[in-house]
């Protein structure tokens, strides 16, 4: 980890510091981060948490890394993350593990071009600069769509940027090409104009994993268990009102509220269980990140996943 990042996580635990396993009034507190606009809006405009024996103390992250970072790092307990970034994470050595799954499919995630550059195909792009998040679910499509075109990761110019930077740079021309998804794609094209170059749908399986610390796994598992079971409730709440859903990510995060609708209907999240078929997956994800010389470790994956919590999926 990077001594920046690491003080950042760092900051994050004593900022968090005081909530501890119990809250004031001695109910239990699970710390449990979220990206922007997901886990969170999802469990409180479905109402799935309502009546939990405990206290929820939320934290906001950008993107998947930080959010791991803190997860390995025992300053929050779980959080939600594309399988890319949790195998990337895991295979640099995180105390983490999935304790849920689920399935978005890939249109999520896209490889976007400006309106009217002179990019029609994947091969145009040898050459240029194109940005994404290290080990990001956008980085693992980037390097499927080289594989498809017959290049290789050093035929083009991978820029590893945050998704803000990634987003000024691509509104600047800085880049060429920016391979990220969600609410970024939503924006980029409803209102930056961007171009869909290529996208998730069929490449990606689109698995997600609520990745938990160690600690909190063995420390906390009645609260785990308990909090798996109402994400998988909000889940299925979700699929099935994506207006209402839409609607309360608009107010959660400020999105406009096209760009939320478009981000709810392209990003529907089915729970599952930890099968052998999300192993496999894995697997399949870390040996394309070690084939592009992104990862060294030779952590077995089939050691990232806790099958125990499986039954927290069951209506």
């Amino acid at each position: 980890m990077q001594r920046r990042s690491l003080i950042a996580v760092l900051t994050a635990a004593v900022l968090l510091a005081g909530c501890g396993a119990k809250g004031g009034d001695g109910q239990a507190t699970l710390k449990v981060g979220s990206q922007r606009g997901s886990t969170k809006a999802i469990l409180i405009v479905s109402g799935a948490l309502e009546g939990a024996p405990y206290k929820i103390e939320w934290s906001e992250f950008a993107a998947a890394q930080p959010l791991l970072e803190a997860v390995g790092a025992g300053a929050v307990d779980l959080g939600e993350a594309g399988d890319a970034p949790f195998l990337f994470a895991y295979a640099g050595g995180y105390k983490i593990k999935a304790v849920q799954a689920g399935k978005s499919g890939g249109s999520a995630t896209a490889l976007l071009v400006r309106k009217g550059a002179p990019f029609h195909t994947i091969a145009d792009l040898r050459g240029k600069k194109i940005a994404t998040g290290r080990g990001s679910i956008g980085h693992y499509l980037l390097l499927k769509l080289l594989e498809e075109a017959g290049l290789k990761p050093t035929d083009v110019q991978i820029v590893f940027l945050s998704p803000g930077d990634a987003k000024a740079a691509f509104s600047s021309g800085a880049i060429d090409g920016w391979v990220t998804w969600g609410s970024y794609v939503a924006l980029a094209k409803l209102h930056d104009d961007a171009t869909i170059l290529a996208d998730g749908e069929g490449r990606l399986i689109g698995y997600g994993f609520e990745a938990a610390n160690e600690a909190a796994i063995a420390g906390k598992r009645p609260q785990v268990e308990d909090f798996l079971h109402r994400l998988a409730k909000a889940r299925r709440w979700a699929a099935e009102h994506p207006q209402e859903f839409a609607a309360a990510l608009s107010k959660e995060t400020g999105l406009q509220p096209d760009v939320a609708l478009y981000t709810v209907q392209h990003y529907r999240i089915a729970p599952s269980e930890i099968d052998d078929a999300a192993v496999a997956e894995a697997k399949a994800v870390l040996d394309r990140f070690k084939a592009a010389g992104a990862v060294t470790s030779t952590r077995d994956p089939a050691d990232a996943f806790d099958r125990s919590f499986n039954a927290a999926v069951a209506p």
